[in-house]
């Protein structure tokens, strides 16, 4: 089944990541268009952020996560308020899970499956 999940991990805590605001955008037309939103849940994923109905398409989508509501919320000092990760789309019966491994002063990212 084809979508976009995510998971975010605290490497610095050794703890998936519960809370953190995440946004789902496609470019099209030269813009930035909203898909959908969501919060990490306590296993610090995001199972759906496509909205019921879209067909996933070939494209640029970025997903963007607002770390700074996270860090704030459990008294970290961190160095990035948010992470924006752009990426291909190229077959769109695939599925796109697009981890996100955090520490207050660092991250990376990776393809999951």
């Amino acid at each position: 089944m084809s979508g976009i999940t995510t998971h975010v991990l605290d490497t610095a805590r050794g703890r998936p990541a519960s809370g953190m605001p995440v946004v789902l955008e496609i470019h099209s037309e030269g813009v930035w268009r909203e898909l959908g939103r969501a919060a990490t849940d306590d296993d610090g994923r995001v199972r759906q952020l496509l909205p019921p109905g879209f067909s996933l398409t070939g494209g640029s989508y970025r997903l963007t996560f607002r770390t700074e509501t996270y860090f704030t919320a459990h008294e970290i000092e961190g160095f990035y308020p948010e992470v924006s990760i752009v990426f291909e789309v190229r077959d769109a019966e695939q599925h796109y899970h697009v981890p996100l491994l955090l520490s207050p002063f660092g991250y990376s990212t990776y393809r999951g499956s």
